[in-house]
């Protein structure tokens, strides 16, 4: 099914397809996953970007030509038609919520269809029903991930691969990918408590506060101090560490501050794919078994004003009552051995041209790993910079993108 509509500046067609839950089970039960294609008025032949978004569980941008968004629109367009996935259990494609109906067992089972190797199956699945030879990819975060799934598997219908922020090691083990991004963790919280240094005993006294049970947040959860501390997430960001300062200075008795930090909160019942997938999402053939809580260091229960990142804990499943019904199925998926997500063999044999953004100092995906990937790809051509942190493409995606297509092209 496909609608087109004609917003100032922009041609949008929208396309549902339904697709099957599980690819190798093409008869079996189907969900909707929702493609919007964006192109210039005056670019409707020209070839097809496939954007593939960060998360998991997050949707695509909703574009718009005046203001541009998002930032990247723009140069992108001038080449391409860009096709904006919803990844299948975000907006518009079948959503996920709490899964109500189901036991554990089938939640569980139904969640291990959200990972990038089947996201890679549904874009296959609508490049076959567009009949669209090859495409281009971008991938920004988590979306880079699913984009070497992408090469690793179907590398025939790519025409060339961007990644931004999300190239992902290969063959690692969770908990190698955990201890690594603690260290740099680690290191953003030095960097935040030197650039505000009264903010520690901001964090120290709301401690206090929280153990006593005296924060209540909007949707009626009790905000605790290990739920508070994931608040450190946002400092991979290239404003992050303004948005964490301002919030802090808010009087903790103000609704104003609950309301901010529901909203700032990482993890919540918003998106639950992008907590029980989460883990998931870097197990390339792996178990993960809550990596993240076994690889905690010792710093972070030794010092209450160092903040985590993009950790996922058990915990939070008690803590975050939106959350609790996926409970039981998010320790099962711990236990889940994964396959694998990467052929490495296939990915040393690659001829498609690729470009990476690599972010020197990034927290989320780390430089070690994304170079140790990037030297695999014979077609790889990486670009290391600490000019950005992980947001770059939302902070500067037009300068970004243009260097990624240049260096795809070979023209630097």
């Amino acid at each position: 099914m496909s609608v087109t509509v004609h917003p100032p500046g922009l041609v949008l067609t929208e396309h549902e397809f339904q697709v099957p839950l599980d690819h190798s089970l093409p008869d079996g039960d189907r969900i909707t996953v929702f493609v919007r294609e964006v192109a210039d008025p005056d670019g409707r032949d020209r070839p097809y970007l496939l954007y593939l978004q960060g998360g998991p569980g997050h949707e695509a941008p909703r574009p718009t030509r005046s203001p541009t968004s998002p930032g990247w629109l723009d140069r992108a367009l001038r080449d391409y038609r860009v096709l904006m996935l919803d990844q299948r259990g975000t907006g518009r494609s079948t959503p996920v919520g709490t899964l109500p109906g189901m036991s554990p067992d089938e939640q569980a089972r139904y969640l291990a269809h959200f990972r990038a190797d089947t996201i890679v199956a549904d874009a296959e699945f609508i490049r076959a029903a567009m009949e669209v030879e090859r495409w281009s990819v971008l991938g920004q975060s988590f979306g880079g991930l699913c984009a070497l799934t992408y090469l690793s598997r179907a590398p025939h219908a790519l025409r060339e691969v961007m990644f931004t922020g999300g190239l992902p090691p290969v063959e690692r083990h969770p908990d190698e990918i955990y201890r690594a991004t603690y260290t740099s963790m680690l290191e953003r919280n030095r960097r935040y408590y030197r650039r505000y240094p009264g903010d520690r005993d901001r964090v120290l006294a709301l401690h206090d506060l929280l153990a006593g049970g005296r924060v209540t947040l909007p949707n009626g959860d009790r905000l605790t101090s290990r739920r508070f501390r994931q608040l450190g997430n946002v400092l991979g960001m290239s404003d992050g560490a303004e948005h964490l300062h301002y919030l802090l200075e808010r009087d903790p008795a103000s609704p104003a501050f609950g309301h901010d930090v529901q909203a700032a909160l990482p993890f919540s019942g918003r998106n639950p794919l992008y907590t029980v997938i989460h883990e998931a999402s870097y197990a390339d053939g792996h178990a993960t078994r809550w990596s993240a809580e076994r690889t905690l260091p010792a710093e972070f229960a030794e010092d209450a004003t160092l903040l985590t990142g993009e950790h996922v804990f058990p915990w939070m499943f008690d803590d975050c009552g939106e959350l609790a019904p996926l409970r039981e199925a998010a320790h099962l998926l711990a236990e889940w051995e994964w396959p694998r997500l990467y052929d490495a063999d296939a990915l040393r044999d690659c001829q498609v041209p690729c470009a990476a953004a690599i972010y020197a100092e990034d927290p989320y995906v780390d430089r070690a790993f994304s170079e140790e990937t990037a030297r695999l790809i014979p077609t790889m051509r990486p670009w290391l910079t600490n000019e950005y942190e992980h947001n770059g493409l939302r902070a500067a995606g037009g300068r970004i993108l243009d260097r990624l297509i240049a260096l795809a092209r070979g023209r630097e």
